[in-house]
């Protein structure tokens, strides 16, 4: 079944209301009518089987049931990324959203192409929060991942306080036989944990930017032997994460 994310004023013991965007995609995309059964979810009490009774401006909805289920990572991703060119930010929210992330952070690292002025940020994290939103309905998780405001490099060291694991994605690692293998930090998370994971723009991480992570306790990871662009080095640590933990 469509499912639908709605905020909790909208519901009562017995009934949710369902407005804006999705009245649109229900009557005109979906082309539901009364008795049509849809899923809503609730930001705290999680999805509910839902029966149309009522089409109009707003959309009622009888709950029929409450539904169990575990579609979460059992950690807690936070996946940092460098602005980069073009639409490649939407693209890691998307994918990263499909593959289990908690929550994004944008961040200006030294080598962004893209710059976010303070006109422009606010419509583009509103841009990723609509983006994050579908990918969550479509992908049937149970919560949709916050994307934060626009972080600067302290803000991104200051995440160390917070998360049992920090680590940042460092190409020269893929150019090296590092020590640090990414199989070796797979196997210390645990669930319940909380991570926060940085990758950096189309040009890397400088080499300050790399010395601030290391000050400040992050590990520098190896994401294979490969040189991953900046969108798809998210996605292969998403994976990876979610074989270890719930497929192996």
């Amino acid at each position: 079944m469509q499912r639908y994310f709605i905020d909790a004023p909208y519901w009562s013991d017995t009934s949710v209301t369902i407005a804006g965007d999705d009245v649109h995609h229900i009557s005109r995309v979906m082309r539901m009518g009364e008795g049509d059964q849809l899923i809503a979810v609730h930001p705290v009490h999680g999805p509910a089987a839902c029966k149309i009774d009522s089409l109009s401006e707003e959309i009622v909805c009888s709950i029929t049931r409450w539904i169990e289920e575990d579609r979460e990572l059992p950690v807690k991703v936070t996946v940092a990324a460098g602005l980069g060119k073009g639409d490649k930010l939407e693209q890691v929210v998307q994918k990263g959203t499909e593959l289990g992330a908690f929550s994004f952070i944008p961040y200006q690292a030294d080598r962004s192409v893209a710059k976010w002025d303070g006109k422009k940020a606010p419509k583009k994290i509103q841009r990723l929060e609509k983006i994050a939103k579908e990918a969550s309905e479509q992908s049937e998780r149970t919560v949709i991942p916050s994307i934060s405001g626009l972080y600067s490099m302290k803000d991104i060291t200051d995440l160390k306080a917070s998360h049992d694991w920090c680590l940042f994605a460092h190409a020269e690692e893929a150019r090296s036989e590092s020590e640090q293998e990414f199989s070796e930090v797979l196997r210390g998370i645990r669930p319940g944990d909380s991570i926060a994971v940085i990758f950096g723009p189309e040009g890397g991480f400088s080499e300050k930017e790399v010395e601030a992570f290391k000050n400040a306790g992050f590990l520098s990871i190896r994401l294979g032997p490969r040189i991953l662009r900046m969108e798809t080095a998210p996605l292969y640590f998403l994976s990876a994460l979610s074989y270890m933990l719930e497929e192996a």
